[in-house]
């Protein structure tokens, strides 16, 4: 045995001065009092808490970082990206642009309200912190337009949604926020099961860790995350870790921006840090699949983080996160100034370009009227190549997981396809709440890859002839599409307040009312957007995008 090395530390993930720019919330609720020693110690309410999560998590579903704005509006005045980058990229600021007003939420997916808190040593509670915090999130989600995702086990195999999104997963730790004793600083995250869904964990071994087979690595896998997420991403590669799941910790702060300031070299105290050079080069790699800003270019992600951790020399794990278009998060601070959020941009109008669509895209759009028998319009877009881009107008049925699963189980007794899915496009999607004097909350797609396993029976039965949803879908659904001449439309995945402001019309109850936003609807819409996937010949658009390429030297 060597000799054992003097003791040194540091934090695992030591963060710099934060810049952040915050906006007051209260200054009620704080006060600072004498204690033992001569310390001074800040007391908080629980009430403090309660506004701030409420704050919080109304600011993150209608509001982005003008960075990422910013971000948007370069894909659109770059010559380099592609027509459906561009009118990815308009889209989502129009949408963006919606979700400021206050009333439609930026995405139908309000997500699982996550919020993680670091209590300085001087900072003095009554101890009900998490029960206070998620108090503000039942707040936001029961008062504003979102949506109630949580899903309570009963049984192993019964569920029934909580009505409230709660429970919030709050994470709470005794650690003074960057040196600050007397500061209680927080973390607020809406993740939406999209982009949830595209966290994975490897198990990897020290042969990863040279240039060469780390980017051969990367292509194979990041070109599986597919579109189902809602891209353009912010990604995160986190290489190395105490433990799998801290691996995976740190890939979804790194992807909310949380450890920008992380050192960018290593030491001999073994923290982690970011490697710049290899950010530019996977970004630069993901620029090169052709996936795009979800329907083909250069836009796959925005930006790019690695993050190299220490490990244990048997494990190398690596984990992978995105933070997709709805990029819900922003970080808050108490402190005996009073409570404090970061400032989101209220304002996204600004980021708009002066310049038309028209103007902005050459890319023929096919107009497919949706009133007409659904053989005339398979024949119709039979006539068109995959990535050809559609305005959709008339009605579509509206049905997802659980209405899948239960008309499934009707064909499976001898029962026939419900006529409604025989005479409509099928739209995967569940809406948010409905504000007073619209049509519709958001509307947006979800996840087409969750309805994957029912296809083929759904088509043989002469239903789901032609599907809209986001991201890709597995070669099953590809082979039942050629077998039974079928259609896979993609929908730009994210923009939900601007479908429900612009082009939901009419939403009604088909089907299944007491699922809630998972009930079978028939809604009518004007000038959806979609792209052809995957057509009635066997074409697969992502087909191509995802096969690995990559011949790479040494870095």
């Amino acid at each position: 045995m060597s000799s054992a090395a003097d003791f040194s530390y540091a934090p695992l993930l030591p963060t710099g001065p934060d810049q952040t720019e915050y906006r007051l919330i209260t200054d009620e609720g704080v006060d600072v009092v004498n204690g033992p020693g001569g310390r001074r110690f800040l007391t908080v309410d629980p009430a403090a808490l309660t506004a701030l999560t409420a704050e919080a998590m109304h600011d993150i579903a209608h509001y982005l970082r003008p960075a990422h704005l910013a971000q948007l509006r370069s894909i659109i005045d770059d010559p380099a990206a592609s027509p459906n980058d561009r009118f990815v990229a308009l889209d989502l600021l129009r949408n963006a642009n919606i979700a400021a007003g206050g009333v439609l939420p930026m995405c139908q997916d309000t997500g699982t309200a996550i919020v993680m808190g670091k209590r300085g040593r001087h900072v003095l509670t009554d101890g009900s912190d998490a029960e206070a915090i998620s108090r503000g999130v039942w707040q936001a989600y029961t008062r504003l337009n979102l949506r109630y995702s949580q899903l309570a086990p009963l049984t192993m195999w019964e569920e029934r949604n909580t009505g409230s999104n709660l429970p919030a997963q709050v994470e709470l730790y005794a650690e003074d926020p960057d040196g600050h004793p007397d500061a209680y600083k927080f973390l607020f995250m809406a993740k939406g099961g999209g982009s949830a869904n595209k966290s994975y964990l490897y198990q990897e071994t020290k042969a990863l860790l040279n240039p060469t087979r780390m980017m051969q690595f990367l292509e194979e896998k990041l070109r599986l995350i597919g579109t189902a997420a809602c891209p353009p991403y912010h990604l995160a590669v986190v290489i190395g870790g105490t433990s799998a799941e801290y691996a995976l910790k740190t890939a979804k702060y790194a992807s909310a921006k949380y450890l920008d300031a992380l050192p960018t070299s290593g030491s001999m105290t073994a923290h982690g840090f970011r490697d710049l050079e290899l950010e530019a080069e996977v970004l630069e790699l993901t620029r090169n699949f052709g996936i795009g800003a979800q329907f083909g270019g250069r836009y796959f992600c925005h930006d790019v983080r690695v993050v190299r951790l220490p490990r244990h020399g048997a494990s190398c794990p690596v984990a992978i996160a995105v933070s997709c278009s709805a990029d819900r998060q922003a970080v808050a601070k108490i402190t005996p100034s009073g409570v404090w959020l970061e400032r989101l941009e209220t304002d996204p109008a600004r980021y708009l370009p002066e310049v038309t669509e028209a103007q902005l895209d050459t890319t023929e759009v096919v107009r497919v009227d949706l009133n007409r028998p659904m053989d005339e319009i398979r024949a119709e877009l039979s006539k068109y190549p995959v990535k050809t881009r559609l305005s959709l107008t008339g009605p579509l049925v509206v049905a997802r997981d659980i209405a899948h699963a239960k008309i499934a189980e009707r064909l499976d007794a001898g029962e026939p396809m419900p006529q409604y899915l025989r005479d409509h496009a099928v739209y995967y999607a569940g809406p948010a709440k409905t504000p007073e004097g619209y049509a519709s909350g958001s509307f947006g797609p979800t996840t087409a890859g969750r309805m994957d396993a029912y296809v083929e029976k759904f088509q043989a039965a002469g239903g789901s002839m032609v599907m809209l949803a986001k991201g890709n879908r597995s070669a099953q659904v590809t082979r039942s599409c050629d077998q039974h001449g079928g259609f896979y439309l993609g929908s730009i995945g994210g923009p939900a307040a601007r479908l429900a402001q612009d082009c939901i019309k009419h939403v009604e109850v088909l089907e299944y009312a007491e699922l809630g936003m998972e009930a079978v609807w028939k809604i009518d819409v004007e000038d959806f957007p979609a792209f052809i996937v995957v057509d009635d010949k066997g074409n697969d658009f992502f087909a191509e995008v995802t096969k690995p390429v990559l011949t790479i030297g040494s870095r």
